[in-house]
């Protein structure tokens, strides 16, 4: 499907299949809900500036993070390893029997346990588009534990990833 004339038909299956060939890692963004430790997975997600430290997060109108989170709060951003799949659907609200997620918290932030990695940071500004919010956060706190693997979603499915190092390297100096 090419779309070249904004009067054409726009198929929404196409486009979730497309942008499903784009694989992500996989993150739970952690919040407190009316005192109450929450959280919800995220997908979209991304570093937005170095100078200042700036990360993105795009969340559903709908979502009840929405709610619970303005500018001036903080969250946390959970990288998930493979081995926290089944943490992936609960967060998601498509629990596939109970989870036990352990929170530990960050002067108030909670964060879980087991992760590959945990960024705290605090909303500077939040823009609406389409059916989403984009939250752009200042970082405050960073960490990662030793390297593992990471749960990957691609092609509407959550995938585990074996890398490895490229048969070939590139030098930034010379070039191939």
């Amino acid at each position: 499907m090419t779309i070249s004339d904004p009067a054409s038909t726009f198929d929404a299956a196409m486009f979730r299949g497309v942008m499903g060939r784009f694989a992500t890692g996989v993150t739970v963004v952690s919040f407190m809900r009316e005192g109450e430790r929450a959280g919800m997975t995220v997908n979209a997600f991304l570093s937005v500036s170095l100078d200042p430290p700036l990360i993105l997060i795009s969340v559903r109108r709908t979502s009840n993070f929405v709610e619970h989170v303005h500018v001036g709060d903080r969250y946390g951003v959970n990288v998930l390893a493979e081995a926290q799949e089944h943490l992936a659907p609960y967060f998601a609200r498509r629990p596939d029997g109970a989870a036990r997620v352990v929170f530990h918290d960050h002067f108030g932030t909670p964060l879980i346990d087991g992760s590959l990695a945990h960024i705290v940071a605090r909303v500077v500004d939040i823009h609406p588009v389409g059916d989403h919010l984009l939250y752009i956060a200042a970082i405050e706190h960073l960490w990662h534990g030793p390297e593992a693997r990471p749960l990957i979603f691609f092609s509407g499915k959550y995938k585990q990833i074996h890398a490895h190092e490229p048969a070939i390297q590139w030098n930034a100096v010379d070039g191939w």
